[in-house]
């Protein structure tokens, strides 16, 4: 069993797959098309972070791999139909870098609230400059928040503490933490606030949802963050707004286009302006986060790989059957049509396999089951499952 870990993923995962007895290898960037197809030859489980494109023509190339964990929150560089078609489970790390995400959007709101970019470059430069003008407290202030998931919700709990109004727009029904506001629009929100920061989820639909009708619409001399993803933002717009003073300051973390490793030239138009805050996607990089990313996903690739299960899983159904020791265990994902489970029933009755417990979920046009049998069993028995029309994948487990 081999398993492939790329752009720096916590020394913690590789450790914890080792001491399961898989082999591991581990490189510090992200690798290109080509590369990775080289890479992926006999390797059943890949982790990344958010750099590596996993494309159908990469799983077309890989054949070995079994299951892919995003060390990270998106999980848009992954071809997530591709990989269930081919029954490859996909893992990912929904909560475990909220926080360090939040601190982060807290502290570079008071960072531009307060103008220390320009101070600390003026400093640096020889040039005191003790005035006041254009700093001021974020106690009182009205914070917009597009996106009210995990980061979006504990981000507005914390600001409130700090004496912020919050207001939020997200376009699922979600329920206002606190005292913070709903707003019916993001037309409504950009209003209202005073600092517009975006939370929003990697889907396409989000592409571009940011230009300068956006920004126009926001209050003069409002700050503008995002933390979420790079292809929701017209950096372009936004110099313009920044340069023409309609915007007082703005963070970036994420952008469009991200160089592949450490020390690479990062490019962008948002470079060489002033009250203007970035980072190199950074957000959700402390070392707790990372630390806590690395043991969640490891974790995951490693029960998916021995017990079969699922859970958390972005793309498979959800299963979890608690290991039974000395016996094997059949993992089958298949075409979620009627009548399924019970032919894998009856395959194994034929075989005369007796079935000592069984778990069956389901999740859109495809279903997966947990079967535990006994130590003995005929190798054809899995060679039927394999072969029956509805079977994408067939595993025998222990």
């Amino acid at each position: 069993m081999r398993a492939l870990l790329l752009e720096n993923v916590h020394q913690d995962a590789a450790t914890i797959l080792r001491t399961a007895g898989i082999e591991v290898e581990t490189v510090d960037r992200a690798l290109d098309h080509q590369a990775l197809i080289a890479a992926l030859d006999g390797v059943q489980l890949l982790g990344i972070r958010s750099k590596t494109e996993v494309t159908e023509a990469v799983f077309d190339e890989a054949p070995d791999l079994l299951a892919i964990g995003a060390f990270c929150i998106g999980t848009n560089q992954v071809d997530l139909a591709a990989a269930r078609e081919r029954g490859v489970a996909v893992f990912n790390a929904p909560f475990s870098n909220t926080r360090s995400v939040v601190e982060l959007a807290l502290a570079e709101i008071i960072a531009l609230t307060r103008r220390l970019i320009p101070k600390n470059t003026g400093m640096h430069a020889g040039v005191w400059d003790k005035s006041a003008e254009a700093a001021h407290e974020v106690r009182g202030r009205r914070l917009g928040i597009v996106g009210y998931g995990n980061i979006g919700a504990q981000l507005s709990v914390l600001a409130e503490a700090l004496g912020m109004s919050v207001y939020f727009y997200d376009t699922a029904d979600k329920l206002a933490l606190g005292n913070a506001r709903r707003c019916g629009s993001l037309d409504e929100l950009l209003a209202v606030a005073d600092v517009v920061t975006l939370h929003v989820d990697g889907r396409a639909g989000n592409s571009g949802m940011f230009g300068a009708e956006q920004f126009a619409r926001m209050r003069p001399g409002s700050l503008f963050l995002n933390l979420s993803r790079g292809f929701v933002v017209d950096h372009g717009a936004l110099r313009a707004q920044v340069e023409s003073g309609h915007l007082a300051g703005a963070a970036v973390d994420v952008f469009p286009h991200e160089p592949a490793g450490r020390g690479d030239e990062f490019r962008s138009e948002l470079r060489d302006l002033p009250n203007v805050i970035l980072t190199p996607h950074i957000a959700g990089s402390t070392e707790e986060a990372q630390q806590d990313i690395g043991r969640y996903v490891a974790g995951k690739l490693r029960d998916y790989q021995f017990d079969g299960g699922t859970a958390m899983s972005v793309n498979l159904p959800y299963l979890s059957l608690p290991p039974r020791p000395g016996g094997h265990r059949i993992a089958h994902l298949h075409r979620n049509v009627p009548g399924v489970l019970a032919k894998i029933n009856s395959l194994l009755a034929e075989h005369k396999v007796n079935i000592d417990g069984q778990l069956l979920d389901t999740r859109g046009d495809y279903g997966y089951v947990l079967t535990d049998i006994g130590v003995d069993y005929p190798a054809a028995v899995l060679d039927s499952l394999a072969a029956m029309p509805e079977t994408v994948r067939v595993r025998l487990l222990g």
